[in-house]
């Protein structure tokens, strides 16, 4: 998440969501460019009742269908609640269905209701008004339950991970683009750390041990340590998902292709990314979308995570939104080895790699929340061209598919800056 004083933590009914500005601080690199958004300038009225957002369609070829379920480590106890001698998480599992998927299949929702109950709660945080949004009315383009397509052999695998306080959803226009172009994409709720994570039979746990331990380290001056804390644990839950994926039902496991597996993220999401490639040589490639590379609130250009301190060896692209590059993403384009890229996103906040970009648009508020939250770039614009860039970067390294959009800055994509092309390999 964005920087800032750990004194913005805000609480609300039956659960204490995280702000803006609160957990794992963002890298982002940047200029001072953009086109101005055409909506109006004074604020509009929440719409009276709440709106079934319409998420960008994916572009690929594939139909797409997804599976939930609940993973179990039995060889930990969980991190934020230490009388629980396990750790459970929920992913979703996002894949090129097989042809005929829509009959007997539906539309599987944004959220499940108990999920969505709590992030109505949280989305605040974004200038979403509470109750603008029916989260889980809003569908998404994926066939709940739908058989896996089995013919085009095995498919490299991307594990997607949400910022913090962020649910695993929060990024579905990104994953839905990525499976209809023939990936297979997990997205992981990290327990206890997400807003509200419902678990079959509709059991909801929110993330009251996370602000807890949050608020005891910022009264003792301990936030760095519980910061890196939260990246380790972050780090152990991706490896146990891929641990965990061979021995998915509905014959995902046999369609994975485990030789081949990616890693993006927004916000503490990118930092899982990075940590996780760096501590998992399963991991061949990843993308950090706008998240700091240390641990601090402030990126100051101390407490650099490992990752940054000593760099990757494999493809690594830095996707950051419109401010000045952060110490630690310097640090870790001089030590990384492997070939790498750092983009900017121009007029672009840090929630623009997420699907705020598509949906605020849509819940009434005015010109200048908009600007607040996902900057001056055209919304559509805005998702089209992380779509692009995330596909891009993965064909090249899971599927030597290269189409060049990588190379340098490119006349169809102007929102997009590289910066320091020296640092590409």
């Amino acid at each position: 998440m964005k920087p800032t004083s750990s004194k913005s933590l805000k609480s609300s009914p039956g659960m204490r969501p995280l702000t803006r500005r609160s957990l794992l601080g963002l890298a982002a690199t940047g200029a001072l460019a953009a086109t101005l958004l055409p909506f109006p300038a004074t604020a509009m009225a929440a719409p009276a009742t709440p709106v079934r957002a319409e998420l960008p369609a994916p572009t690929g070829p594939h139909a797409i269908g997804t599976y939930s379920t609940r993973l179990v480590d039995r060889s930990r106890h969980d991190p934020w609640v230490g009388g629980q001698p396990y750790r459970e998480l929920m992913v979703s599992v996002w894949y090129p269905a097989a042809k005929g998927a829509a009959h007997g299949h539906r539309l599987a929702p944004y959220m499940t209701p108990g999920a969505a109950r709590a992030w109505d709660a949280a989305a605040g945080q974004h200038g979403i008004p509470k109750g603008a949004v029916d989260w889980s009315g809003t569908r998404t383009h994926a066939y709940a339950g739908a058989p896996v397509d089995a013919t085009g052999g095995r498919r490299p695998v991307l594990l997607y991970t949400s910022g913090a306080g962020d649910p695993r959803t929060w990024n579905t226009s990104l994953v839905e683009e990525l499976a209809s172009r023939g990936y297979i994409v997990v997205t992981v709720d990290h327990t206890y750390e997400a807003p509200g994570v419902e678990f079959p039979g509709g059991r909801v746990v929110d993330n009251a041990p996370l602000m807890k331990a949050f608020a005891e380290a910022d009264k003792e001056g301990k936030v760095p340590a519980l910061l890196k804390k939260v990246g380790d644990v972050r780090a152990a839950d991706d490896s146990f998902v891929l641990d965990s994926l061979s021995s998915l039902p509905k014959g995902l496991g046999n369609v994975m292709n485990l030789q081949q597996v990616g890693a993006v993220g927004q916000s503490a999401g990118g930092i899982a990314a990075a940590q996780t490639m760096y501590q998992d040589r399963r991991v061949k490639a990843g993308i950090n979308m706008d998240g700091t590379l240390e641990y601090n609130q402030e990126p100051k250009g101390t407490n650099f995570m490992p990752v940054a301190r000593h760099g990757l060896d494999r493809p690594f692209l830095l996707m950051g939104s419109d401010r000045p590059t952060e110490p630690a993403w310097k640090e870790f384009l001089s030590r990384s080895t492997g070939w790498k890229r750092n983009v900017t996103m121009r007029g672009s906040q840090h929630q623009t790699y997420t699907d705020l970009a598509p949906i605020l648009p849509q819940t009434g508020v005015g010109r200048k929340v908009i600007e607040k939250n996902i900057g001056t770039v055209q919304p559509k614009r805005a998702t089209a061209a992380q779509r692009a860039y995330v596909t891009s970067f993965f064909d090249h390294w899971l599927r030597d598919r290269d189409d060049h959009l990588l190379d340098g800055p490119s006349a169809r994509w102007p929102e997009m800056k590289f910066a320091g092309m020296q640092l590409g390999k």
